[in-house]
């Protein structure tokens, strides 16, 4: 199986406010059609151990997430693999995940996590005003990065 070089995992939950963030996130990256053909984009509702497959053979990742204890408009942060009580359960923290790759496969990829700000995660409300704003300023540092 052939894979892209670059991968971008985007999780949260459409239906649950500024939680949708991740994927919005994706969708607007997928619109600007950036490095077609070296780019793939995953969308999930939470990590899981399974992603650590998708890492497979990629030279750098970039996961997108929302966050309620970020600054806004996002941070952006240099993974690195840490165990964690998330390794146990069905939602994985990123660092988790980078533990896990690297227990199985040996060193992860270049990790680049980010967070937007989000504030309302509330089932069935739309993304909130502030969060679309802070999603813009991530889109263009995403596509920026994309483009590196």
């Amino acid at each position: 199986m052939t894979r892209d070089p670059v991968l971008v995992l985007g999780w949260g939950n459409r239906s649950r406010g500024d939680d949708a963030l991740g994927p919005l996130c994706l969708d607007r990256l997928r619109e600007l059609g950036l490095n077609s053909g070296r780019v793939e984009y995953l969308e999930d509702y939470q990590l899981q151990i399974e992603h650590a497959l998708d890492l497979l053979g990629r030279e750098r990742v970039l996961l997108v997430d929302a966050s309620q204890s970020c600054l806004a408009p996002f941070e952006v942060t240099q993974l690195t693999p840490a165990h964690d009580p998330s390794l146990r359960s069905h939602a994985l923290t990123p660092a988790a995940l980078w533990h896990l790759f690297g227990e199985l496969h040996g060193t992860p990829p270049p990790c680049t996590l980010m967070a937007i700000r989000g504030e309302r995660f509330e089932l069935g409300a739309p993304p909130g005003t502030a969060a679309l704003l802070h999603l813009e300023s991530a889109v263009l540092w995403a596509a920026a990065w994309l483009q590196a």
